[in-house]
């Protein structure tokens, strides 16, 4: 018997097959050159057909695809059309005489550290291009490129990590579960996952000891893989098959908790689009509305008239209720070139989000001009946050700008621990905080969160993570009219809108600590809506305060796992 743990992504209980990822293109032999008397120029311009045979078979790959797996495979062709790894391959081919193979090897190395030493978002791109550069290689070489399994039946895949590529390619149909020994719970692969409702494990090392075709029960709730499979593992992959076929339904006004305590459960969105499905899925609002969309991808600022349409378009959809709008936030995984300084050597600990308003002030007034803008010609209530926010100084001065506009309420996200540790004068000055526990995390344990390496150390089940919302809702009440308020009755509400949200375990603990909403992608309201049916409120701080004494992230899952049986019976 065998049995890995890794870091669970997106909850599930499947037994199946294992089929593994084909193997990586190989390295060309880095004293591969041209023989003599070969025609330089000839093997050159091979270069930049193979890479648009490879621009072309991602193309077709996206044009039947949708969502974010049809975007992502487009901007892999994209980055396959660049001309800039060709034309530093050819150079190797011309002036170092190097083989086609072995030029785009080492082209895409120098394009991929490039990205690396940029950090955040950039860096990520780097997994991106040694995709394209693997591919690249496969069709010089009339080789078939990595990908997933073609198996008519359904399996279990594993892998070292995916390429955006492949994630976007994934058939749930198909496969019925993912487990990667690398990657961690940000990545594409993680993030993918979940919006697919896909059973996923990352970061779980030794999954490679199994063989192709091995039988195996993966519990991605707890983030296990054991080949020892028993009828109790029958059992509970039945219950989730059949939560399959009749899934959980929310039909929104709130998650109700069993003593008749209500909790918003509001949706995050990147723009109008997102909007609409959230509308779909009944969320009682937007818990995040992600505004880099406008952004990114661009040499310029955008004007203020075409944000004000933008945001027009997604208040649209939430007439008469909440959408909690955070300003820009730039820099670290999100660099734009007309904002921030690609040449920070801690990009995530720099001059981004708010900060960028230090030295430009125009962005950030200009977006706050547009989002009132947009206010004014909507029926929805915008709620207008800050991200990255330090000091009491910051707070003060971002909610000023809100006021002189008419926006309110205007609020903060706690996402640094300095934020959280004084969030009594924080909320003194501003109306709402909003907790964002991705980079909380990430600061509180001083653990990049791109990295998997660290994934065990990014969990916002971490006590010192929870004992930092703690600590936010404990000043939002000592900051408010009303201590014992709760929901939204609170005069200074906290919400939690970062992936802990959509965790339905995680969610009662975030409840107990004092969270008055929850934001997640739509598809995780019906199973926290759910889970917080089955607690008062009670026993939701209960809980919450056996998390938050646990001596491990560990232990503190297994604490609130034991104390909320229902998370078994639904599989999560």
């Amino acid at each position: 018997m065998a049995q890995y743990t890794g870091v669970a992504v997106s909850p599930g209980r499947v037994i199946g097959t294992i089929r593994s990822m084909a193997p990586p293109v190989k390295e060309p032999a880095a004293d591969q050159v041209l023989p003599d008397g070969a025609d330089a120029s000839a093997e050159a311009e091979r270069i930049p057909a193979a890479a648009a045979a490879v621009q072309a078979t991602l193309t077709r790959l996206a044009e039947r695809a949708s969502g974010d797996g049809k975007k992502i495979l487009e901007a892999t062709a994209q980055m396959a059309a660049d001309p800039s790894l060709s034309q530093t391959a050819q150079g190797l081919v011309l002036s170092g005489g190097k083989t086609p193979e072995r030029a785009v090897w080492e082209a895409g190395d120098q394009v991929a550290s490039m990205l690396e030493s940029l950090g955040g978002y950039m860096a990520e791109r780097a997994t991106d291009v040694r995709d394209v550069r693997a591919r690249i290689v496969a069709e010089l070489r009339g080789e078939q490129a990595p990908g997933i399994p073609e198996v008519d039946e359904p399996f279990i895949l594993t892998a070292i990590d995916l390429a955006p590529a492949d994630t976007a390619t994934l058939d749930p149909t198909r496969v019925i579960a993912l487990v990667t020994s690398d990657g961690g719970p940000q990545s594409h692969t993680a993030i993918l996952a979940r919006q697919l409702g896909l059973p996923a494990i990352v970061a779980a090392k030794g999954i490679h000891e199994f063989s192709d075709g091995t039988e195996v029960f993966v519990d991605s709730g707890l983030g296990t893989i054991t080949d020892e499979v028993t009828e109790e593992h029958h059992r509970l992959s039945e219950a989730w098959a059949e939560l399959q076929r009749n899934p959980l339904t929310y039909e929104g006004g709130g998650g109700v908790l069993a003593d008749g305590t209500r909790v918003q459960l509001l949706a995050n969105i990147g723009g109008a689009k997102d909007a609409a499905k959230a509308a779909a899925a009944n969320a009682d609002g937007v818990g995040l509305f992600r505004t880099e969309f406008l952004f990114l991808d661009r040499e310029d600022e955008p004007s203020v008239e075409e944000q004000t349409t933008a945001y027009e378009e997604t208040f649209t959809h939430f007439p008469g209720k909440k959408v909690v709008v955070r300003t820009i936030d730039a820099g670290a995984d999100k660099p734009l070139p007309f904002l921030t300084d690609a040449d920070e050597p801690n990009p995530a600990l720099g001059v981004r989000a708010y900060r960028t308003s230090w030295e430009k002030r125009s962005v950030l007034t200009n977006q706050l001009d547009a989002i009132a803008a947009a206010a004014r010609t909507t029926d929805a209530k915008p709620w207008v946050m800050a991200p990255m926010i330090a000091t009491v100084d910051e707070t003060e001065d971002f909610v000023g700008l809100c006021r002189e506009r008419g926006l309110e309420p205007a609020g903060i996200m706690v996402e640094t621990p300095s934020a959280a540790i004084i969030a009594d004068r924080h909320l003194t000055e501003c109306d709402f905080a909003s907790i964002g526990t991705n980079d909380l995390t990430q600061y509180t344990m001083a653990a990049d969160r791109q990295l998997g390496s660290l994934a065990h150390l990014n969990s916002p089940w971490q006590p010192a993570v929870l004992a930092l919302v703690k600590a936010t809702c404990d000043g939002a009440r000592t900051a408010g009219d009303d201590p014992e308020a709760f929901g939204e009755s609170a005069n200074k509400p906290v919400g939690v809108c970062g992936e802990a949200a959509g965790d339905p375990g995680l969610a009662v603990v975030l409840v107990g600590l004092g969270v008055n909403s929850l934001s997640m992608t739509p598809r995780s309201l019906p199973a926290v809506a759910k889970v917080l049916s089955t607690v008062t409120l009670e026993q939701a701080k209960d809980l919450a305060a056996q998390a938050l004494a646990a001596r491990t992230s560990e232990d503190a899952v297994s604490a609130i796992r034991a104390g909320l049986p229902i998370l078994g019976e639904l599989g999560l």
